[in-house]
């Protein structure tokens, strides 16, 4: 099995991350969940394919000290999720209020 094989391990601790997930209408937060779901029965291979969830590595804005890439992806309909892989983890950081935000753009 290769590295980017297993499957993919949500961490969900981040506070500001929490803050987005529980600050969404209803409607918008069964989205975010079934999408966060979705994630958990995925390989990290079928992520980097997956047509809907629009995996994208972020250029625009400087990861953290330690963190290789962010990456964003789409985690309801009209928004999207900062993160980045940490071995299988996927380490959510932030639900974006729009599109343009999660790029650093106002």
């Amino acid at each position: 099995m290769t590295e980017d094989a297993g499957k993919v391990r949500l961490d969900l601790n981040n506070p500001v991350f929490q803050d987005g997930l529980f600050g969404l209408q209803k409607p918008e937060r069964l989205a975010a969940l079934e999408t966060l779901k979705k994630l958990r029965r995925l390989t990290w291979n079928q992520v980097y394919r997956d047509a809907g969830l629009k995996w994208e590595k972020i250029a625009s804005v400087r990861p953290p000290p330690g963190v290789g890439a962010l990456y964003s992806l789409r985690i309801k309909r009209s928004g999207r999720a900062t993160a980045f892989r940490d071995g299988d983890y996927l380490r959510l950081l932030s639900i974006a209020p729009d599109h343009d935000s999660t790029y650093g753009k106002k």
